[in-house]
């Protein structure tokens, strides 16, 4: 009759698995007064007349769409940006590692409820008498040295009761690695995606400064014909033949690094895309095809730590951080057990559960470290000083966060204002190398005159191409800043067995527990 009042005993001691040891983790708060600009943001950029000229409005607490680069609106763009997401591999590895990290947690989760094993055997031995101190012949001796079967079946149950919260905060700890990993994958989605669009834009970028320079030497070919002409008649020297041949030279010199720049893009988007670099399929873009979004996001201080994958990952570390002290905590107290069989031992298989042939044991332990040098304290103090670098690593995190916003809004109305001025500059640029070319055919002016009028157009016109492009990259690095809008996305499906998709994690804290646990 003691056997249940034991059992009764040692599970009252899973009932004392109520108190968890070591901090309760709480998300850090934005300090009050954060912001991105110490003035008050203009409401809108200043416009010029051309492709990517317009005024760019500020919005303060637009939400960001999920599929943002489709403010864009290029069809080709997003098709490419499709075709990343299901090619790219370090999406696919950031896919893998969610997935990695969240079955681990429910691994964890699985130290939390017994161990229950069954095991069965089948044995025929033989003994001799001699070992029960009977010797010689003999109905008894005979007896002993007859064969006989040995038949068992039992189930062992083994359980480790969570008294002061150490495995839950295994649990915990393992549910912020995973939700670090989920925002990992959040944060390679975002980078994947804007580095398409900023891909984009530089090939459209470098397309233009070709065909820009491309119509320079044109026009110095043509001048170069004009300058031989006029020699032939005695016009000019043979010195101003030479010199515009080598402005013409010169400029020739500018095509083959801007070749190599755009061949090297078309090579980067391919590894964006998944595909060799023989894998090109003729995809092209030009700025004027590219829409500049006129509204654009600034998310409201206090939200931004919400919507930064990088802040959310810096998070997810702190929480892990300080789980890890609730772990080594628990580590330093009383650890119990309880474990229990159950079974019966039979000579036959038809007789394996009579009455009589039952077994069964219970039995619980608790142990406790008395003397380990110091150890366990040390890896707790350990444990606090790994969460005061993660809590300065969160604090650095949040103000990178702030600076990408500030750096981006800056940028964009900057840019705006330099698109401008580059504009002017480029229309005052080419009336004055056609008036200088019109002079230097009348002999009014000297050839180098009509060079530095050249050098000034080329000057402006490749400033006026950086200009434009530099609005949309600043654009999309403001996206980028901002979260990227991952919050509004749809485009991963819910958990699946074995799909590459992304996993929804469990909420922090929530542990499955069987429907008659709930």
């Amino acid at each position: 009759m003691r056997a249940p009042w034991l059992f009764a005993g040692l599970a009252g001691i899973s009932c004392l698995a109520a108190c968890t040891v070591g901090p309760d983790f709480t998300v850090p708060k934005t300090p009050a007064g954060a912001g991105f600009t110490a003035e008050k943001l203009a409401p809108e950029t200043t416009a010029a007349d051309m492709p990517a000229g317009g005024a760019q409005r500020f919005v303060q607490d637009l939400d960001i769409p999920g599929q943002w680069w489709a403010l864009f609106r290029s069809p080709s763009l997003n098709a490419l940006i499709s075709e990343s997401l299901q090619a790219n591999p370090d999406l696919a590895a950031a896919q893998a590692a969610l997935r990695e990290a969240n079955e681990n947690v429910y691994a964890e989760q699985g130290s939390l409820f017994p161990t229950i094993s069954g095991s069965a055997s089948a044995t025929r031995e033989k003994i001799s008498g001699a070992s029960f101190g009977s010797f010689g012949g003999g109905g008894f001796s005979n007896s002993l040295s007859q064969p006989f079967n040995v038949i068992s079946a039992s189930l062992s149950v083994s359980y480790a009761p969570d008294v002061f919260g150490g495995v839950r905060r295994q649990v915990e700890s393992a549910q912020a690695q995973a939700e670090y990993e989920r925002f990992q994958l959040e944060a390679t989605y975002l980078t994947l995606t804007s580095n398409l669009v900023n891909s984009a834009v530089r090939l459209a970028a470098l397309r233009d400064e070709i065909a820009a320079t491309d119509a320079i030497i044109q026009a110095e070919s043509n001048q170069l014909e004009v300058a031989k002409a006029r020699f032939s008649l005695g016009g000019v020297s043979k010195s101003d033949v030479l010199t515009q041949q080598a402005s013409l030279a010169q400029t020739l010199a500018t095509l083959p690094p801007l070749q190599k720049q755009l061949a090297q893009a078309r090579n980067q988007m391919m590894t964006y895309l998944g595909r060799y670099p023989n894998g090109d399929r003729g995809e092209s873009f030009e700025l004027r095809s590219l829409h500049l979004p006129e509204d654009l996001p600034v998310s409201l201080p206090s939200k931004l730590v919400e919507q930064r994958p990088d802040v959310r990952e810096a998070e997810a570390q702190l929480h892990e951080a300080s789980a890890n002290i609730g772990i080594a905590i628990a580590n330093q107290l009383p650890q119990f057990s309880i474990t229990g069989q159950l079974g019966s031992t039979s000579g036959s298989f038809d007789k394996l559960f009579s009455p009589g042939t039952g077994i069964w044991s219970i039995g619980g332990s608790i142990a406790q470290t008395i003397f380990d040098a110091g150890t366990l304290e040390h890896r707790k103090r350990a444990a606090v000083a790994a969460y005061d670098v993660s809590a300065a690593q969160y604090r650095s995190t949040v103000l990178l966060a702030f600076q990408d916003v500030a750096n981006a809004l800056r940028a964009i109305d900057a840019d705006a204002n330099a698109l401008k001025a580059d504009a002017l500059a480029e229309r005052s640029a080419i009336d004055s190398l056609d008036l200088a070319r019109a002079q230097y055919k009348t002999g009014a002016i000297d050839l180098l005159t009509v060079l530095t009028a050249e050098q000034t157009y080329q000057s402006a016109v490749l400033a006026r191409v950086s200009a434009q492009a530099a609005r949309y990259s600043d654009t999309v690095a403001l996206f980028q800043a901002l979260g990227g809008g991952w919050w509004n996305r749809s485009d991963f499906a819910p958990e699946s067995e074995g799909s590459p998709d992304r996993i929804t994690l469990p909420p922090v804290g929530e542990i499955r527990l069987p429907g008659a646990l709930r």
